[in-house]
């Protein structure tokens, strides 16, 4: 058996330990505090393709540039980072041109007196895992979007495949379904992420204080105006522009808006000069624009300069399928930030759930866990702690006549028919959603051999 003294010599001998980092699954880059590579391990050198020759004493940010060293890095300017670790997700090009998804840590070095004296990152290649779990669509998160069905799965692959581009993306959807975070997905997992997420609720500001809020004033454009002020677009510069209910923007604003669009530049209320940044536009609206413009509420040319990349995101009631693990996920959350015992949901109460229509969406659901939670006094959700609405909604079977008692056999086909689709398999089995739920809840069989 090896002695102490005797592992501290086999780890001290620099070929010993460069050995063991080359044989990790991680790969391993470290720079010192002047950013140059050091140490750039075999794993590295297949997940970015360069060989560590090639890279070895030279500047991370000459080598890799943006997304590696993107606008997360925290020696774009030279400071030393404020924390000592950082963790994230980011989709790099390997120098041959393939795409890779890439789990990175970075961690600060420090000498025996506690100094910084260097950064060590890893790396971590899950680019086969995330693809296995988007064609198995097993994936039931992304980026802080919650959903499995297929719809939900497909916005999670939109997002996926516009990230990388800098096109200005529209997002249609009802009130509730999650317009911001699908927004925030797609900034995050681009080579902005890291850089400024602006959100602008174009319904919420004022008339006469949106240009400026826009794009900003300068000392005594108007009364009140006693500094001159940064716009959102210029806050944003590197990041992107997040337009909350653009519909709502009148039709002066609309102008000054695809002009910006066109030329990336504008001038703040009051001045004179003219101002170039670089962001990236996003939009949203929980209306029909296309109907909008048609009505001549909502100007044409801004209409195609937006919708470049259209986004739905599919309301709660097309997507039912979800709710129970909606509900599971609000329920973590409240648990985090209020210290509350362990709260579960009845089936007769994930029954109401499933049959409730939503408008609010999302958020409404994730209002009337947090009303259920108040009013449950045990550690079980029934149907008598739900919101009024969901308590008298009443249920009815989906044909007409007497209620059909459903069958292994028969849920199983109907399952096959529809390829796991429960809302359509109840349609052919003639029964509510919620009586299918609770079959499949009380007979699990049935379900996983379909």
């Amino acid at each position: 058996m090896m002695t102490d003294p005797q592992l501290i010599r086999v780890i001290s001998s620099n070929a010993n330990l460069e050995r063991i980092l080359d044989n990790l699954k991680e790969g391993i880059i470290a720079h010192d505090l002047d950013r140059k590579i050091f140490f750039f391990n075999t794993e590295a050198e297949r997940i970015t393709g360069w060989q560590r020759d090639d890279v070895l004493g030279k500047d991370c940010h000459e080598v890799f540039g943006a997304p590696l060293c993107g606008e997360r890095c925290s020696f774009c300017n030279g400071d030393t980072p404020p924390v000592d670790t950082k963790e994230y997700t980011i989709k790099i090009v390997s120098r041959d041109g393939e795409k890779r998804r890439v789990e990175l840590s970075q961690t600060m070095m420090t000498d025996k007196t506690s100094q910084y004296v260097g950064v060590l990152a890893s790396l971590r290649d899950i680019t086969e895992l995330t693809e296995l779990k988007q064609k198995s669509r097993s994936i039931t998160s992304y980026s802080n979007i919650i959903g499995s069905d297929s719809k939900m799965q497909m916005v999670f692959q939109q997002i996926t495949d516009v990230a990388d581009y800098d096109f200005p993306v529209h997002i249609s959807g009802d009130t509730g379904t999650g317009k911001e975070l699908v927004a925030t997905a797609i900034h995050n997992e681009g080579r902005r992420g890291g850089a400024p997420f602006v959100p602008i609720n174009c319904g919420a500001l004022p008339e006469g204080l949106i240009e400026s809020e826009l794009f900003g004033h300068v000392k005594g454009a108007f009364s009140g105006a006693f500094r001159d002020k940064k716009g959102r677009f210029e806050l944003a510069d590197g990041g992107t522009v997040f337009l909350d209910e653009i519909a709502e923007l009148s039709k002066p604003l609309q102008v000054k808006l695809l002009r910006f669009l066109q030329e990336g530049k504008f001038v703040k209320v009051g001045g004179e000069q003219t101002i170039s940044v670089n962001v990236r536009v996003i939009s949203a609206t929980n209306r029909d624009l296309k109907k909008l413009v048609q009505q001549n509420q909502f100007r044409e040319d801004l209409f195609y300069r937006l919708n470049v990349i259209p986004i739905r995101i599919p309301p709660l009631r097309e997507r039912k399928t979800d709710i129970p693990l909606l509900v599971t996920h609000f329920l973590k959350e409240a648990a985090k930030h209020h210290p509350l015992k362990t709260i579960a949901v009845s089936k007769a109460a994930v029954a109401k759930m499933m049959d409730y229509d939503w408008p609010g969406n999302v958020r409404e659901l994730q209002n009337a866990v947090q009303f259920s939670i108040v009013r449950c006094s045990g550690s079980l959700i029934t149907e008598d702690h739900l919101p009024l609405e969901l308590r008298d909604l009443q249920c009815y079977p989906a044909r007409p006549g007497p209620s059909r008692k459903l069958d292994s056999e028969a849920v199983q086909n109907a399952l096959r028919k529809t390829g796991g689709n429960k809302t359509k398999a109840a349609k052919i089995l003639g029964v509510g959603r919620a009586t299918l739920y609770r079959f499949l809840n009380d007979h699990p069989e049935a379900g996983a051999s379909a």
